[in-house]
């Protein structure tokens, strides 16, 4: 089993304030006077009221429920988790901090492809971590984290912790169940594996059984960003034994997800067809866009994400498109990292299908097909 910083073992820091939720549920029983709390609960908010109507108002009054139990049910009904399998933070970056915080100390070695989500490599360095990047697998048809590098890194660089997006971001590349337990098998007894699934509800098989477990050695990390529409209010969750969520929650902020926001995700979980039309529409965009670019001559990449990536001939190529499109007021993606400069990455939004609006990206095609 992986190993933990040395200040998280035996009792550990303990999380000062839990917050008015987590109280009343240790009572067993309503707090209705809040007498020594700080929360701002007879500030009369008339503007808010005014401009969000009566009902924002009671959800800002409040911290954050801290174990965020209203959404975690849910998650957990509705994709068959275990309640004590799951932790909500703020986002999928704020649970990758938290894993980082939880796992490694400065100095360690951390492992990730060169040019994946370049998040990890911004919260690992900021942790001071040594971070080793070995190189995507690229051939036709292909751009994929190449597992077998990452592993032999984590032996050679004796590393803590390997991420892996999966489905990748920014290729779209998605590697199968049992890819995914061959890494953690190949992985040393003592490395972490941070998978990152923020792309998971795109996956054809995103329901299934695998998708739903606990792995030893594992911190799985979801969003409610991309398929939930919640970007903008930052709300994730990690699934992971509970032990591990145990020492996650010793270190994290614990009201870093708002009382707001937990009540936005509940409705917008209460609603699951809802959730899953968007995901379709989506997923049948991305094709749609993938067979267009395919039709005039582009290196489109698999994914299974809500986006598509286009793999120009060059980096220059590249830089000059995405630049274009971006003095023209049309914004898509492309990659900071040099190892993937020549990729560009087009969300599957019913704006990016009008006739037109990436006229400056077909041109380039058709001019290097």
């Amino acid at each position: 089993m992986p190993s933990y910083p040395y200040h998280l073992t035996g009792d550990g820091p303990l999380n000062p304030f839990p917050g008015i939720k987590v109280l009343e549920r240790r009572i067993g029983r309503e707090i209705p006077h809040r007498l020594g709390s700080n929360e701002g609960l007879d500030m009369p908010h008339r503007a808010l009221r005014e401009h969000f109507g009566d009902a924002v108002v009671e959800h800002v009054y409040c911290y954050g429920d801290a174990e965020a139990l209203g959404v975690r049910q849910r998650l957990s009904a509705q994709q068959g988790i275990p309640l004590d399998h799951l932790l909500v933070d703020a986002g999928a970056d704020s649970l990758i901090a938290l894993a980082l915080r939880t796992t490694c100390t400065p100095g360690d070695t951390v492992v990730s492809t060169a040019g994946t989500y370049p998040t990890f490599g911004y919260f690992a360095k900021g942790q001071g971590c040594h971070l080793v990047e070995p190189s995507y697998v690229e051939a036709p048809g292909l751009l994929a984290p190449d597992l077998e590098a990452l592993a032999a890194a984590a032996h050679q660089e004796n590393a803590q912790l390997v991420y892996l997006a999966n489905p990748d971001n920014p290729s779209g590349h998605l590697h199968s169940d049992s890819a995914i337990l061959k890494l953690r098998d190949a992985l040393p007894d003592t490395c972490w594996l941070l998978l990152d699934e923020a792309y998971g509800d795109f996956r054809d098989d995103a329901n299934s059984d695998f998708a739903a477990k606990a792995l030893p050695g594992v911190i799985r990390l979801r969003t409610l960003s991309k398929a939930h529409g919640l970007a903008g209010l930052r709300i994730g969750y990690a699934i992971a034994d509970p032990d591990v969520l145990a020492l996650m929650m010793k270190v994290r902020i614990h009201y870093a997800v708002s009382t707001f926001t937990q009540a936005a995700a509940e409705v917008v979980l209460d609603h699951p067809d809802e959730v899953n039309q968007h995901i379709a529409e989506v997923k049948a965009r991305r094709e749609q866009l993938a067979a267009h670019f395919q039709a005039l001559g582009a290196d489109v990449l698999p994914s299974a994400t809500n986006f598509i990536g286009i793999r120009l001939p060059t980096a220059e190529l590249a830089e000059r498109v995405n630049r274009e499109l971006l003095e023209a007021g049309r914004l898509i993606a492309r990659p900071a990292h040099p190892a993937l400069g020549h990729v560009l990455r087009i969300t599957a939004v019913a704006d990016a299908l009008e006739p037109g609006q990436l006229a400056i990206l077909e041109q380039a095609i058709k001019e290097n097909a």
